[in-house]
Formats: C-alpha cells, structure tokens, sequence
C-alpha cells in the first residue's frame, strides 16, 4: 500500500494518508467505544497497514482514545503521535474552553501521561471562541515554551483564521482545519502552508460535520467514483491530496472495513479529466 507517498511534518517524515482516532471513543466522542475489541483491531489494522502518523486528544472520550492506543501501538516504535489541546469535556460530554496557558501545558502533560511517552511528535492549540483578543498570542507562547522545553517536537494549530494562521506561521509545522470538496473557505491558509513547508491536516474531509451536504453525494464526486470503480469516500479523500504536497490526511474510523476503504484511497491517482470535473 503506497500511503501517498511522504511529507514532512515538522522534523518527522510522515505517509500522506494517516489516521484520526477521535472516532475509537463512544458516540459524541463521548465514553467508552460500542465495541471495544473492534477498536482495538482497528489500532492494529492500522499498525499493520505502515500507517506512521496517528491524531489523538486526551479529550476524545476523554481519555478513552488515548488509553487505547496506549493498550494497542505502545512504545509508537516508528508512529509520530499528534494531539491536541484547548478543550475539555463536562460530564454531559459538551465542549468546554480550557485554553489558558497554564491549562494548555497541562493538557499536554496529560497527554504524555496517558499515551506513555516523553515527547510527542506534535501538539495542536485547539483554538476556541473568545473575547481575549489578546490570549491567542499567549496560547502559542506556552505551546513555544514546552516545545523547547522538549515535550513536544512541534506545535500547530487548530481551528486558526487567516490572521492567526500569519502570526503563529513562524513558529508551527502543521494547521488543522476543515477543508474538504464541498467547504474551501481555508484554502487562502492551505496555499499559505504549501508556499511556506506546513503540513496542512483537513479535518472531517467527507463534510458531513460542517452542516452541509455531505461530500459523498455530490454529483461530480458520484460520477468521478462510478468511472473509477471506487468509492464517493476514496475519490472524496484523493482529491483532497490531490490539492497540495502539504496535504496530510487523517481519516478517522471504527471499522476495519472502513479503514481499508479510506487508506485504498491513497492508491487513486486522479487524471486530468477527473479534476477537471472536480473543479
């Protein structure tokens, strides 16, 4: 299986196509997993498969992802582990801020904690609603601070304007926003990440989470799937690494089947006709 191919993630070299594990906890990413047993043999279909780049959060669940992957992949021997920070969950499994400085570094002590490990490949700053125009800029000083400090290898950012993305630019190796097929409204920070050498993480690449039409539906993708003989998912996915070399996927799933269908994807190369169809 080629994964797409390689791309930097800061000082790692990671496959293009990688794995979300957010989907392993319960509904809502909320509790325990349906089927436990089945999302332990997914963490190994993944291992398996030569997938080296895995996102995490100590909030899925929370802690339920990251006591997973621990239990199946640990000691990560040759997986580059990217989390996030920034959020909590209140035991209803609502989305709570918990972004102060002081609660970011301890989001991502937690996280090394949980996962068993010293350092991690990249640490995320999930940026959530405020009217601190000013704690943005202190947010990036602590996530700055614990990678020199060597908790984390680099840091990102989540969720970021425009704006944002240009005063953090310098100091990250990754941004993770929603970007698929149907939603482009971060393509300006895509070019961006792919002028400047940051891997650019779409997040929910199938649409379904952005309250839109889902992108398996949409009529070009249908009928790029039919003359391909693949999935809407797969031709969905390889036109999202067909926008950039930046481009780093992080399909999430639950099912093996699932995973096989989303890490095939990587084997599509779409030609011309396709993308102009899908343009």
């Amino acid at each position: 299986m080629t994964l797409a191919g390689t791309a930097a993630l800061g000082s790692h070299t990671v496959h293009r196509m990688g794995y979300g594990a957010m989907q392993l906890a319960g509904p809502g990413v909320f509790g325990p997993p349906r089927d436990r047993d089945e999302a332990l043999a997914v963490l190994a279909a993944v291992r398996d498969a030569g997938v080296d780049h895995i996102d995490t959060s100590q909030y899925y669940g929370p802690d339920i992802v990251n006591e997973l992957l621990r239990e199946a992949l640990h000691p990560f021997d040759g997986i580059t582990l990217v989390s996030k920070v920034g959020a909590r969950r209140d035991d209803s499994g609502g989305w709570l801020p918990w972004n102060q400085p002081a609660e970011l570094r301890q989001g991502i002590e937690d996280n090394l904690r949980a996962l068993g490990v010293d350092r991690l490949g990249a640490v995320n700053l999930r940026v959530m609603p405020t009217d601190d125009e000013a704690l943005f800029d202190r947010q990036l000083e602590a996530m700055v601070a614990a990678r020199d400090e060597g908790l984390i290898d680099g840091v990102g950012v989540s969720n970021v304007s425009q704006a944002q993305f240009e005063r953090a630019a310098d100091e990250i190796v990754c941004v993770q926003n929603p970007y698929n097929y149907v939603d482009r409204a971060s393509q300006p920070i895509l070019d961006a990440c792919t002028e400047r050498g940051i891997a650019f993480v779409p997040f929910f690449p199938l649409g379904s989470a952005f309250g839109v039409d889902d992108v398996r539906g949409h009529p070009s993708v249908v009928k790029t799937a039919e003359r391909f003989h693949r999935t809407p998912a797969q031709v969905a996915l390889a036109w999202t690494l067909a926008q950039s070399p930046a481009v780093l996927l992080i399909p999430g799933t639950s099912s093996r089947s699932h995973l096989a269908e989303n890490l095939a994807a990587a084997e599509i190369s779409l030609d011309d006709e396709a993308l102009a169809l899908l343009s």
